[in-house]
């Protein structure tokens, strides 16, 4: 029996996002997000001249949509991606 592995994701698609000064998404795109399942914060390549920082949010719209959105912690820009698993 195959383990499941991470989740892979498709290619980050520019997204517009409301979201509380703490960074709490609510919208996504004009709809109204129900849940957040987790959030997870990526800090990567520190030592390259374009360091990684990342805020994850995988969310569940009100119309049942599963995404991972991102904040770019250095630009503030939003992303979505849809899981492929």
């Amino acid at each position: 029996m195959r383990r499941p592995g991470p989740k892979r994701l498709a290619t980050p698609i520019p997204a517009t996002v409301h979201a509380e000064r703490s960074g709490y998404p609510h919208t996504i795109d004009g709809a109204t997000i129900e849940a957040v399942r987790e959030s997870w914060l990526v800090e990567d390549r520190w030592w390259a001249p374009t360091p990684i920082r990342r805020r994850y949010w995988e969310v569940v719209t009100r119309n049942g949509q599963n995404l991972v959105l991102f904040r770019d912690l250095q630009t503030g820009e939003w992303f979505r991606q849809a899981s492929l698993s």
